[in-house]
């Protein structure tokens, strides 16, 4: 019995020992695992600054990008504005040419007829280079509706006949289309 109690003691204590082991390896594990928590959350905090650099770093890249292209953007719109109209100069020339030749001309010129020919000619032929451009002339014939998008309205005059009342009775000034904008309203009498 002796024996037995003896080795039940044994048995007893290596079971506490074995507990106490346990117990141990279970804290270290534990210390352990909130170790490895506050490495994470470190590492998270860590990440979320580098990723928050980062994000700055794109951010400031694509700013100096669209910087860039906005003022690239500005001087391409500026050098646009700026020769813009120099295919419309380049086919008035000729025409300008020909204003001086008729200068020249003309002052020997006695003769009217011809005089008014070649201004006639002169002039179809600067029409006709703006209306390559796009230029066309605004018809406002008598009688037509006045439309206040289209017309300005310079003067009214009584009429007698009802029906030019409210009515475009004369042009005074010719309007125009850039393609399908007005660039000029016509000026127009209306009858009242």
């Amino acid at each position: 019995m002796a024996k037995e109690k003896k080795a039940n003691n044994k048995q007893e204590q290596n079971e506490v020992l074995e507990a106490e082991k346990q117990t141990a390896t279970e804290e270290a594990v534990a210390e352990k695992e909130q170790e490895n928590e506050q490495e994470q959350e470190l590492s998270a905090e860590e990440k979320l600054a580098i990723e928050l650099d980062e994000a700055k770093d794109k951010y400031l890249r694509l700013y100096s990008e669209f910087e860039n292209f906005r003022r690239r953007s500005a001087k391409e719109r500026i050098e646009l504005i700026s020769t813009a109209s120099s295919d419309l100069i380049k086919e008035l020339l000729p025409t300008i040419d020909d204003f001086e030749r008729a200068k020249k001309a003309n002052e020997n010129q006695e003769d009217v007829a011809v005089l008014k020919e070649g201004f006639d000619l002169i002039s179809s032929k600067l029409f006709k280079a703006l209306e390559s451009k796009g230029l066309k002339v605004m018809e406002t014939e008598k009688g037509t509706d006045f439309d206040a998008d289209l017309h300005e309205a310079v003067t009214q005059f009584p009429v007698e006949d009802e029906s030019l009342k409210g009515k475009i009775i004369d042009t005074v000034e010719k309007g125009y289309y850039l393609g399908d904008k007005v660039i000029r309203f016509a000026k127009v009498v209306i009858g009242a």
